[in-house]
């Protein structure tokens, strides 16, 4: 790919770094990356994968912006209390870097539109506030064959990880998927959600920073994976730790005997409103 001066001017840090150069700044030119939610998670996400040239970036969001938002959701602003919140991202990432080209899905993710939006772009962040559309997101990204970057918030805690069920791991097994981690939802009630619970906005901001930062990695294959290891990040303590994250030979989803190999059970399920960290 041949960068313009100014190309070479904004994407310059990238450039001057070994593992990235002009031919990881090109692989970041062409990516098409998904964004499920322009809330506290997907909004970091979004504003840093613009920063960084990621050619073509979806976001799904059915909401408008309300002024409760604002206190995480650092790509909205007072001014634009009202409008779509993907139209509100997408101004906000443009505003970054003009060049990104942003499509707008004011949609809800269901089973009947979630292995088209999937497959249309090459990795999944997933950002969304509650069970059943975690679930759905990660079922759609197995069987697409898709990487997913998944992020969690409540209160002062969060957790990340990276799906890539669809490859083989090292020990010629399949890598873990999200329900490797979460067989099921949980029963409704048994989780608070963010809405009675709360949420430190900064905490938001990190663990979305982090999910865009693992999605780049995996766009350039620079690094360690986040597959198959889960991260869990307690800001009072300003301690990480990281645990495996083992394939399940008897998961409904991955594993040898998988029963889930479509996604109609998904338009019926019910979830809790939140999505927490383990």
């Amino acid at each position: 790919m041949d960068f313009t001066e100014d190309q070479i001017q904004r994407y310059a840090r990238h450039i001057l770094l070994p593992e990235v150069g002009g031919e990881g700044q090109a692989k970041l030119n062409a990516a098409r990356v998904l964004v499920i939610g322009a809330g506290g998670l997907g909004c970091p996400v979004a504003l840093y994968l613009a920063a960084a040239g990621v050619g073509t970036i979806g976001i799904v969001d059915d909401d408008r912006v309300e002024l409760s938002n604002l206190q995480r959701q650092v790509a909205h602003t007072t001014a634009r209390i009202g409008q779509p919140k993907v139209s509100s991202a997408a101004a906000a990432m443009t505003a970054i870097n003009p060049e990104v080209r942003v499509i707008e899905h004011a949609t809800r993710i269901t089973a009947r539109n979630a292995m088209d939006l999937v497959s249309a772009y090459d990795l999944v962040c997933d950002g969304s506030d509650n069970f059943a559309t975690r679930f759905l997101v990660a079922d759609a990204c197995h069987l697409a064959r898709r990487t997913l970057v998944s992020a969690a918030v409540l209160r002062f805690e969060g957790q990340l990880s990276t799906f890539r069920s669809h490859r083989a791991g090292e020990s010629g097994m399949g890598e873990p998927c999200y329900r490797c981690l979460h067989p099921a939802p949980p029963p409704d009630g048994m989780v608070p959600s963010c809405a009675e619970a709360g949420v430190f906005g900064a905490v938001t901001g990190v663990l979305g920073t982090l999910q865009a930062t693992e999605a780049l990695k995996e766009i350039l294959g620079i690094g360690e994976s986040m597959s198959g290891r889960l991260l869990l990040w307690d800001a009072l303590a300003a301690r990480f730790r990281t645990v495996r994250l083992p394939p399940d030979p008897a998961c409904a989803l991955c594993g040898a005997h998988a029963t889930i190999r479509d996604l109609s059970a998904h338009a019926t399920a019910h979830s809790p409103s939140c999505t927490v960290p383990a």
